[in-house]
């Protein structure tokens, strides 16, 4: 055999053996593959990676619709307060700070269930309390129509208040469910779901009210209560509470059932997140990173919830006791009802174009939707708060101005507009800015601070108004510029940003 045969030789088995080496080398890539697809390897995945692999679809539709409709529950308990004032005020004979009294009571409730409410979230779970809070508001609700007298009438208001406390909840239910980038989108698009209960609550006391009386307008608004009780067996809980609480096989459960709905699938691996163990705690709110945060929101919240119900509580006011300053008014809002010893009438019930003026101002809270969704995505949320709050403050100043009817319905349109886009940015910031650990928490001393502003808007609404209107809702704007600072301040901008499992 020549050297150059033996060379050849040589070669061709050397070529033959790389072959072999490669051959296996290729099976053990397939099979680690089919290892990875089967989920047995060390690959692996958070609750954030899998919500926004699973992406929006038909749960998410679920979703909204439901947790959307508990909105409405809300609305038309809060809504109530500003549609029943003139018929207890005729039952009662009450005073102006007796009226308010009773909005006051129930923000009353609302601020001491609203901690209490947060802890149980994070505690034990979103689910539980969103569902506690929508039977016990819907039981206490029934029980103030059957109300013997005024002191019992705003002692049960205070309970239906506490209930709405843990129906505030889903609002954090069902933002850990959507994906970062529908968030903006799906979030503001709610409040189409408030001014739905807001309206309902006042065709309602439209409909009702001159016929069969306020008490079963109130039996009648119980109604949503009972039927979305037994619609929410279709949501679970958030997957993010289940993981924090060390619970990874109902999350994984949880999301593989979401993925199925929407036709779609989980990252490939398993689920990986630690179990925290201090949950629900005020400590994390005050602590370094939280800290400026935490005041400022604390603050916002109580001007959103201040101006909100200062709007709806004013426009009532105003309407009811013809306050308004028009130059074309009617025959019916021309005199302010006086008695003849010159104090005010007791019993001044809505006529019908005071429930229409209502009915087009709730219209404005989704009718600039659009707008909040735009400013939510191009400004973000703290430079969103700046603006609207600095715009709500002009326009409680021009509610002094003369006008025609035509033109208070306009003012009045645009002014619960940006009230309510106002609140929809503050809950979507707060929602994302806080981690798993303590959002309910964090968004349950917000609310509870809101509820502050809400006790006091009734004095300002109610009580004050009747002496002057511009001494009435400079307070209001006041406190809009000031937040308008303190948002600007904000040291977070959450715009696109995943939310938080445990603190930074």
């Amino acid at each position: 055999m020549t050297d150059s045969m033996k060379t050849e030789l040589v070669s061709a088995i050397q070529l033959q053996e790389l072959e072999l080496q490669d051959g296996p080398a290729d099976d053990r890539q397939d099979g680690e593959k089919r290892k990875t697809s089967s989920g047995s390897t060390d690959e692996s995945f958070t609750v954030e990676e899998a919500v926004e692999s699973i992406g929006f679809g038909r749960f998410h539709v679920l979703l909204f619709v439901i947790m959307g409709s508990a909105n409405i529950v809300e609305a038309m308990e809060i809504m109530l307060l500003a549609v029943v004032s003139p018929e207890i005020r005729c039952e009662w004979q009450l005073d102006d700070w007796q009226v308010a009294l009773v909005s006051t009571m129930v923000f009353l409730g609302f601020m001491a269930c609203g901690v209490l409410s947060g802890y149980l979230a994070d505690r034990y779970g979103r689910w539980k309390v969103v569902f506690g809070g929508f039977v016990w508001s819907a039981y206490f609700s029934l029980l103030t129509s059957f109300a013997p007298s005024y002191g019992w009438f705003i002692f049960l208001r205070s309970m239906v208040g506490c209930g709405v406390a843990g129906v505030s909840q889903g609002f954090v239910l069902k933002t850990e469910f959507f994906p970062a980038k529908y968030r903006a989108l799906m979030l503001p698009l709610a409040s189409v779901f408030w001014m739905t209960g807001s309206m309902l609550i006042i065709l309602l006391g439209m409909l009702v009210v001159p016929t069969m009386g306020w008490r079963w307008m109130i039996r009648l608004s119980v109604t949503p209560s009972i039927i979305l009780i037994f619609l929410f067996k279709f949501i679970p809980e958030s997957a993010r509470y289940q993981v924090s609480a060390g619970n990874v096989a109902a999350a994984v459960k949880t999301l593989q059932w979401i993925a199925k709905m929407n036709r779609s699938s989980l990252p490939p691996g398993r689920l990986v997140e630690p179990a925290e163990t201090e949950r629900g705690s005020w400590r994390l709110l005050l602590s370094p990173s939280f800290r400026r945060t935490s005041l400022l929101l604390w603050f916002s919240w109580f001007v959103a919830s201040f101006a909100y119900y200062g709007s709806v509580l004013s426009s009532s006011e105003l309407l009811e006791k013809n306050l308004l300053c028009v130059t074309d008014a009617d025959p019916e809002h021309q005199v302010q009802h006086r008695q003849e010893d010159g104090g005010r009438c007791y019993c001044i019930p809505f006529g019908m174009n005071d429930y229409e003026t209502l009915l087009i101002s709730c219209l404005g809270e989704v009718a600039l939707v659009p707008v909040n969704i735009a400013l939510l995505n191009f400004f973000g949320r703290k430079m969103s708060l700046t603006i609207l709050q600095l715009m709500t403050a002009a326009f409680f100043m021009l509610v002094t101005v003369c006008t025609t009817m035509l033109g208070f319905t306009v003012l009045l349109f645009l002014l619960r507009s940006l009230v309510s886009m106002n609140f929809t940015v503050v809950y979507i910031y707060t929602a994302e800015v806080y981690p798993t650990v303590a959002r309910s928490l964090g968004m349950g001393f917000c609310t509870s601070f809101s509820r502050i502003g809400g006790m006091i808007a009734p004095f300002m609404a109610q009580v004050l108004m009747s002496q002057s209107v511009i001494l009435a809702v400079t307070p209001f704007a006041v406190t809009c510029l000031i937040c308008a600072l303190g948002s600007f301040l904000l040291p977070i901008e959450t715009r696109g940003r995943a939310l938080l499992q445990s603190s930074p």
